[in-house]
Order: structure tokens, then C-alpha cells, then sequence
């Protein structure tokens, strides 16, 4: 079940990310494509409330990622790549910012490490005996197998998004009701991933603003949160009962 108290450190070797998205180029520095840290951050999310988020690289190398990265609130640590550092220095600085930041802020209970390199293995052991949880983000072909089974979840890149069996939305219906749904079924989806059996109305609000903060049914022309539960139903696309104790609706699933 996910805790929504968690608070998350995020920490990307950025280098390491995009490299092996380009693995197929030889490792030659031709932009092709980027990581979409957006999407990762997304997903750990509906693990908890991220309070950091860093990346590490040397940002001239890759200056189409700058502007996107700022946007997305990560703080950008530059890395000079010379034949005296680089890729080891960058391992060392993000290493050293983490257990400083395991040390002074304890409320800080899960470190994400957003890299497949065997390198960070000490890292997450250090981090784990000071009772911290380990979630791993790398990609399927690049990852070290010693880095992804010291961690206490690893995702990979490559299942981030990838289309889940959910329901149909209505032709019929609005835009602006169609973006209701949406994250609706998300944040479903979601919390059916996390392993959440018992899903309260309220719990799938909450899954829902913690991606979109702004988020009131009123926007979407409902008069409350529970309206767009019921027209779902009515539609045939969830199945819901009312909680004997409480009356409120618990969401049991998609319907088949």
C-alpha cells in the first residue's frame, strides 16, 4: 500500500540515463533521445511527496535537457567531464549528497536512485543501514543486476507508461470531462499497482492531486468527487460499494 506520508530524495545520474537510452549509438554523444524524467517523477509520486530532486552531469554535453529539467524543478549539479573526473566524480558527488542529506534530514524515508550502474551498490547499502527505503530507475539493458537486487524496489524504465487494460472513456462525453476520467483511471491504475485493495474515494482524490495539485471536480463540472464515481459506475467502467461503516464509496476495481 502506498504511504502517502513518505517523503522521496530523488537523485539521477543523468549520464548514465541518457547513454543507455543511446546504447545502440555506440555511446557517441548524437541526442536521439532523452530520458523523460517527467514521467519517472510521475511515477513516484504515487509512492509519496518527492522534497528533492537532482541530477548530476555534465550539463554541456547535453544542453537540450537544461531548460526541461528546470521545469520540471530538479536541481541541476554540474559535473566539468575532463580527463581528471567526469563520469567517477559525478558517481561521488551524488553519493556524498545523499548520505548527507540521509544524515540531516531524517524525515527523509526513501531514496531514489535514478541509474543502473553497479557503482551505487555501496550507496544503497549505506543508506539502507541507516533504515532508509531503496527504490532503483534504470533501464532494462544497461542495469546492473547487483544494483537492481540491493534495492528494495527497482523500476524499469522501459514499464514506466506503458498502456494498462483500462476502460474505454465514452465518446459522448465532454473535454473537458474526458480529462476527469483520465486521471481518474490513472490514478486507478495507480493505486492498483501499489497493491491497494481497499480504495476509498478519498484515497483516489489524494492519488489524483498529487499529480495534478489543482485538481477540483467542480473544474471538470461535477458538483462533488463522489458524482464522478457514480457516473463512471452508471457508464459501466468501474465497480464500487459503500463502505458499511463509514457509507462512503470504495472502488473495487475496473469493470471487466
Amino acid at each position: 500500500m502506498p504511504d502517502f506520508d513518505n517523503s522521496i530524495a530523488v537523485f539521477i545520474d543523468y549520464e548514465n540515463m541518457a547513454l543507455g537510452m543511446n546504447s545502440n549509438n555506440g555511446g557517441r554523444r548524437k541526442t536521439l533521445f532523452q530520458p523523460d524524467i517527467g514521467k519517472i517523477l510521475e511515477r513516484l509520486l504515487e509512492k509519496g511527496r518527492i522534497v528533492a530532486k537532482r541530477a548530476y552531469c555534465d550539463w554541456q554535453r547535453f544542453p537540450e535537457a537544461v531548460s526541461y529539467l528546470h521545469g520540471l524543478g530538479v536541481d541541476l549539479l554540474e559535473i566539468p567531464d575532463n580527463n581528471q573526473s567526469g563520469k567517477n566524480s559525478a558517481d561521488i558527488r551524488l553519493a556524498v549528497d545523499a548520505i548527507e542529506l540521509c544524515h540531516n534530514n531524517a524525515f527523509i524515508n526513501t531514496f531514489v536512485i535514478v541509474s543502473g550502474d553497479s557503482d551505487f551498490t555501496p550507496l544503497v547499502s549505506r543508506l539502507k543501514e541507516n533504515g532508509k527505503t531503496i527504490i532503483g530507475v534504470g533501464m532494462r539493458e544497461s542495469t546492473s543486476e547487483l544494483l537492481a537486487v540491493n534495492c528494495d524496489e527497482f523500476i524499469f524504465y522501459e514499464d514506466i507508461g506503458v498502456a494498462a487494460d483500462i476502460p474505454t472513456i465514452p465518446d459522448n462525453l465532454s473535454g473537458e470531462k474526458r480529462k476527469a476520467y483520465e486521471l481518474l483511471f490513472d490514478s486507478i491504475e495507480a493505486l492498483q499497482r501499489e497493491n491497494v485493495e481497499t480504495m476509498h474515494s478519498s484515497m483516489i482524490k489524494d492519488a489524483i492531486r498529487r499529480k495534478a495539485p489543482q485538481f477540483t471536480e467542480a473544474a471538470y463540472g461535477y458538483r462533488s468527487f463522489t458524482r464522478l464515481l457514480e457516473e463512471a459506475q452508471d457508464h459501466g467502467l468501474i465497480k464500487m460499494h459503500k463502505d458499511e461503516k463509514s457509507g462512503t464509496w470504495v472502488v473495487e476495481g475496473f469493470s471487466a
